[in-house]
């Protein structure tokens, strides 16, 4: 309410208000007094919002001097000093996000700020010291102290120095820098200084080698794309083996960008992936601006990071799927480059549920610039786009790269291997695997092994045939997976994959007081299986597990990867984060365990991601002139999307795959949205999910088509009961004209009862 003396209003701004405000998705207008006249858009402010005028904080998106109805205006409260001002660019991708997605611009716009950033954490920069290259005038009398220094630099090896100033003095027996500050000053040593990230680099990057030789078909594209780079928006998809030398293809065309003064973006789909590429990027480009953005840096680091790229300090920037959020110049981005495109990962499964793949293309159509999505095993989208619909422009690499051996891929029939070997019937890893990886340690070689289910065992249930009972979440409608630990009563625990609740494996079955065994296959079992079977092999040591529950931290994975790297581990036994863009010239065999651990999800893309996840981890194998061999063990080796992934065909998977999504109306022949409907009551989940039905089919859109609502295929996840709701249209338009009058007419206000998700990957 306005009080005797009304304050002055010298102009509006639109506040995307940091709260799920369904009913005003693109923000509130606010009046500014004359104090905050100068207020820009990007600008943070804290606005009154609601009946109580409780406290918000929201970004400007748009200035005007005048609105309609004026008097029932309230007032932006004050700028909120210690927030970033955001650029206009960002605010825009913003929005067709939010738009597009279906999501509320303010919190979209505060998930796309790091966490750091919006607390203005501070950077860090490491001082490191050498000795000078040359060497100088006389130097002055040193102090023991000062000797002391000198000696410690002296004994270490060009590739150990330079030594970062704290580690230096702790090195040489100093409680102070000083004397080595004072060495410093009087030339006897020098300093630089470097972001962590891009020291870390530097030690685990060798020196700078001169660069592979382009194959004819390597130029080809290169210089296809090459051509593009002035010429506007243009989408290209490149289709290359393992090991063809996509990554070649990608420096290429980043050095073409920053010849030209302009940045390039490149994207890759895990944490565990960056430090590698990264390097790449440092040991080619090594006197250029680069900056890595992922979830995995401290909070110094990203805000770091961040800052850089904000204020145009950059020539390259690297990260996994938040980097495309990245305040970038529109007018100096020159290329995008999303590598792995059909990585899951890429998805975000929280508000605003964007892809990170879709969301690089509209962003090269913003700026301008040419994107390049780059797999050996496309999504079927990107693979329709490129042969279907000609959106993209379709690049092949057919060959591997010169140096590299094509690897010898066996498909092993289990049940045929266990009727032939009896005594076997109860290993999880058939004795063809077994026989090749003892053969790979005796000769010196490394080995990758793939089993895409993490835990001990599965599942517990009765041991009693009659009983059947199984040991389910109690808050979720799944079963708990068991986790060895050998310090707790009955050898570990079990818990739940989705809710995370966890507890004791039980003394007996719940149902008839019988025993209970642990059943199915997880990561953890078979590393118990391997240190019991192979002497070479001890768990934490020569071999390692990389799933989420060894993973931590992207420090615990990184130094796995280096120790694998460097020899010291000999077999890495993992989930699908082995399966991803890891080169290392070492591994000579690639064993799949179980192939059919997705095939059968009740999920239209499971044959897609069975194909993609056999292919990919073949892939890491034959890196070097050592030959290579995969062996994928599988209970349907009749299945197309095994037997392709074997044989190394993708074009007839893909072809066949399309053919069969076309023919039932799934992606990509047909745009879908799923709507999730959850509550902790059941009846009120059923009542809810039927009035938003009839709601959907009372706009009358005929280009829709609405399925549901029906049970989802977890139909209670921590406590609350799902329904689901699917979506489907010709074009992506009718679609959104659906959604967004179906929420304007308030059935889709309860953002924490109703989950929008367009294009989604998944339907569990």
């Amino acid at each position: 309410m306005e009080g005797l003396f009304p304050q002055s209003r010298c102009g509006y701004v639109r506040v995307a208000v940091e709260r799920g405000l369904d009913r005003y998705p693109s923000g509130l207008t606010y009046a500014l007094d004359d104090e905050l006249a100068d207020v820009a858009v990007g600008e943070r402010v804290i606005v009154p919002l609601g009946r109580g005028n409780s406290r918000a904080e929201g970004y400007v998106v748009e200035t005007f001097p005048e609105v309609e109805s004026p008097a029932q205006i309230k007032h932006v409260l004050q700028r909120d000093p210690g927030a970033p001002k955001l650029p206009t660019d960002l605010l825009k991708l913003a929005e067709w996000i939010a738009n597009y997605y279906l999501a509320p611009l303010g919190p979209t716009i505060a998930g796309m700020l790091p966490s750091a950033v919006r607390r203005g954490t501070g950077s860090v920069t490491l001082r490191l010291i050498d000795l000078p290259e040359l060497p100088g005038t006389e130097p002055p009398r040193l102090t023991p102290k000062q000797q002391g220094v000198i000696d410690a630099l002296q004994s270490l090896s060009s590739e150990q120095r330079p030594v970062e100033r704290r580690k230096l003095a702790t090195m040489s027996n100093l409680k102070t820098c000083g004397p080595i500050d004072r060495l410093v000053a009087s030339g006897c040593l020098v300093e630089t200084k470097r972001t962590a990230i891009d020291a870390a680099w530097r030690q685990a990057t060798p020196s700078q080698v001169a660069p592979p030789q382009p194959t004819d078909a390597q130029q080809s594209i290169i210089d296809g794309i090459t051509q593009e780079l002035e010429a506007g928006f243009s989408a290209h998809l490149l289709r290359g083996v393992t090991g063809s030398g996509k990554t070649e293809v990608y420096l290429r065309l980043i050095d073409q960008v920053i010849r030209r003064q302009r940045i390039a973006l490149l994207l890759v789909p895990e944490i565990s992936l960056t430090p590698q590429t990264g390097g790449r990027l440092m040991s080619r480009f090594p006197e250029r601006r680069i900056a890595v953005l992922h979830s995995g840096l401290t909070d110094a680091q990203r805000n770091q990071q961040w800052a850089k790229v904000a204020s145009d300090d950059v020539d390259i920037v690297i990260g996994a799927r938040s980097a495309v959020l990245a305040p970038l110049s529109h007018e100096r981005l020159g290329i995008v480059i999303v590598d792995e495109e059909h990585d899951q990962s890429y998805k975000q499964d929280a508000t605003p549920r964007y892809h990170g793949r879709d969301v690089a293309v509209r962003l090269a159509h913003m700026a301008e610039c040419p994107v390049l999505l780059g797999s050996a095993t496309p999504s079927i989208e990107s693979w329709a786009n490129a042969t279907r619909r000609g959106t993209y422009h379709l690049h092949e690499l057919d060959e591997r790269a010169p140096g590299l051996t094509v690897p010898r891929i066996q498909l092993v029939d289990m049940t045929a291997e266990r009727r032939r070997q009896q005594t076997n019937q109860g290993s999880p890893i058939g004795p063809t695997l077994e026989q090749a990886l003892e053969d790979t340690l005796q000769s010196g070689g490394q080995a990758l092994l793939l089993l895409n289910r993490r835990g001990f065992a599965s599942y517990l249930a009765c041991r009693n045939r009659s009983c059947g009972w199984v040991l389910t979440c109690d808050q979720c409608d799944v079963t708990m997976v068991m986790h060895r630990h050998r310090d707790l009563p009955r050898g570990g625990f079990v818990r739940c994959h989705h809710c995370l609740s966890e507890q004791r494996v039980p003394k007996s079955c719940a149902a008839c007081g019988g025993a209970m065994g642990a059943l199915g296959l997880g990561t953890q079992r078979i590393e118990e299986s391997l240190a019991s079977r192979f002497e070479g092999l001890e768990s934490g040591s020569t071999l390692r597990r990389i799933d989420s529950d060894t993973m931590r931290t992207a420090e615990d994975l990184h130094s796995v990867l280096e120790a694998f790297g460097k020899g010291t581990v000999r077999v890495l036994l993992g989930t699908q984060m082995i399966a991803k863009g890891l080169d290392y010239p070492g591994v000579r065999l690639v064993g799949v365990i179980d192939a059919d651990t997705a095939i059968n999800l009740p999920d239209f893309r499971a044959s897609e991601r069975t194909f993609q996840l056999v292919a990919q981890v073949c892939g890491r194998c034959g890196r070097s002139n050592q030959p290579g061999r995969a062996i994928i063990q599988t209970f349907n080796p009749e299945a197309p999307a095994i037997r392709l992934a074997a044989d190394n065909r993708y074009r007839p998977f893909a072809d066949s795959e399309l053919e069969d999504r076309l023919a039932c109306g799934l992606p990509p022949g047909r745009r879908m949205a799923r709507l999730v409907i959850q509550d902790r009551d059941e009846k009120r989940c059923q009542s809810l999910s039927e009035d938003l039905r009839h709601a959907l089919q009372s706009i009358g859109e005929d280009q829709v088509e609405i399925r549901g609502p029906v049970d989802c295929v977890i139909s209670r996840l921590s406590g609350r009961f799902r329904r689901q709701i699917e979506l489907y249209s010709e074009s992506a338009p009718a679609l959104h004209r659906t959604l967004a009058t179906t929420r304007a007419r308030g059935f889709l206000e309860a953002a924490d009862r109703v989950t929008i998700d367009i294009d989604p990957i998944s339907l569990m």
